[in-house]
């Protein structure tokens, strides 16, 4: 198995395609729901934030962080679980 192969879990043009199909199921059901990534990642901001109360500025920075990395950290992991090794 090439490296590119091991990298992305299999050939490319069928990761591809398993990725174009998986972002279309999950774009169609956050379409059906009206969430957008952005309001997600907002209305969970907000949560947090009123969760924590508007005085404690530095665990809504933390909080902050915490969001802004499951951002990239949350969509690797799912990338990673779908094509790892079973």
């Amino acid at each position: 198995m090439s490296n590119m192969n091991r990298l992305l879990g299999g050939a490319p043009g069928s990761v591809l395609v398993k990725l174009i199909f998986l972002s279309l199921l999950v774009g169609a059901f956050m379409a059906f729901l009206d969430i957008t990534p952005f309001a997600l990642v907002e209305g969970i901001y907000n949560w947090l934030r009123s969760l924590l109360g508007l005085s404690l500025d530095t665990v809504v920075e933390i909080g902050r962080w915490i969001a802004y990395g499951a951002i990239i950290v949350v969509p690797l992991w799912l990338i990673a679980r779908i094509f790892g090794r079973h």
